[in-house]
């Protein structure tokens, strides 16, 4: 068993918590995740690592409440404990190097980026974050984000926070201005990775995209996260979660992504809703 030793409610659908779990601490890089079980009963679920302390031995994760897994996992109080927490898994996001990077992140996927984005600065990396959300109330790490990095811009669609539109904005106007970066790496919804991948592409920079919200069990067995790329003018299969989640933008069929997404919308809904149901009973 695994305790939860702090939890804390970012906005009203996105909860953050930090796990006891020495071993993952110790061994955990920026862009891998974790596969955890809130009970025996539970199903295996993937999160990207949000953080770690070593010396404490903890391991932050950041999630958003849209199934019956996430809904009973935010039912947890910190003191109480989850079943199992496995991990690091997957390839570590590649940051050697790398001396200028401008991180695009969007909504829940702030909190993917954010360690990317604390350890190219602490390894003296310039960082041009740029995030955005839906409006005010579903801002998260802002003070986090504020705090690696050398420039920083807030998005919001409604304008009710930060500057109006989407996180492509800010970043053209630098493209267009002269600005270059080593890399730009974008985590978010696949809509804004495809937009932020063709917004870079005419300026020659490479784009690292994190392929994390199309992963379900975290394994490679139950081929929900298969990804179709484009190498060379080949149709390439790969896995997001054993080959990632970590990929070229440039050569990932968002479409194909983003359709394959959608099959699995109603049946959260429906688990959700009857999750929901029954913690009310």
């Amino acid at each position: 068993m695994y305790q939860i030793l702090r939890k804390k409610e970012l906005n009203p659908t996105v909860t953050q918590m930090e796990i006891c779990a020495p071993l993952v601490a110790k061994k955990a890089k920026p862009g891998q995740f974790i596969i955890l079980r809130v009970d025996s009963n539970g199903e295996r679920i993937p999160l990207t690592i949000a953080g770690t302390n070593a010396l404490e031995g903890s391991v932050k994760i950041i999630f958003q409440i849209v199934g019956a897994t996430t809904l009973s996992l935010n039912q947890k109080k910190a003191g109480e404990a989850i079943q199992d927490f496995v991990g690091p898994l997957g390839e570590p996001t590649k940051l050697d190097g790398l001396k200028k990077v401008c991180i695009v992140g969007g909504g829940v996927g702030c909190a993917i980026a954010l360690p990317i984005a604390q350890a190219l600065s602490e390894q003296g990396a310039d960082v041009t974050s740029i995030i955005g959300f839906r409006n005010r109330d579903l801002v998260i790490l802002e003070d986090d984000f504020k705090a690696c990095s050398n420039r920083f811009f807030m998005m919001t669609d409604d304008g009710s926070y930060g500057r109006q539109g989407n996180v492509t904005v800010p970043l053209k106007e630098l493209l267009e201005n002269g600005e270059s970066f080593d890399m730009v790496i974008t985590i978010g919804p696949l809509i804004m990775m495809k937009f932020v991948v063709l917004a870079v592409k005419p300026f020659g920079i490479p784009v690292t995209v994190s392929m994390n919200p199309i992963m379900i069990d975290g394994t490679g067995m139950c081929g929900g996260c298969r990804l179709t790329l484009n190498q060379d003018g080949k149709r390439v299969t790969k896995f997001a979660c054993v080959d990632g989640p970590d990929f070229n933008g440039y050569e990932v069929d968002f479409d194909e992504a983003m359709s394959r997404g959608r099959m699995y919308m109603d049946f959260e809904k429906h688990a959700y809703t009857e999750a929901c149901n029954l913690f009310r009973v």
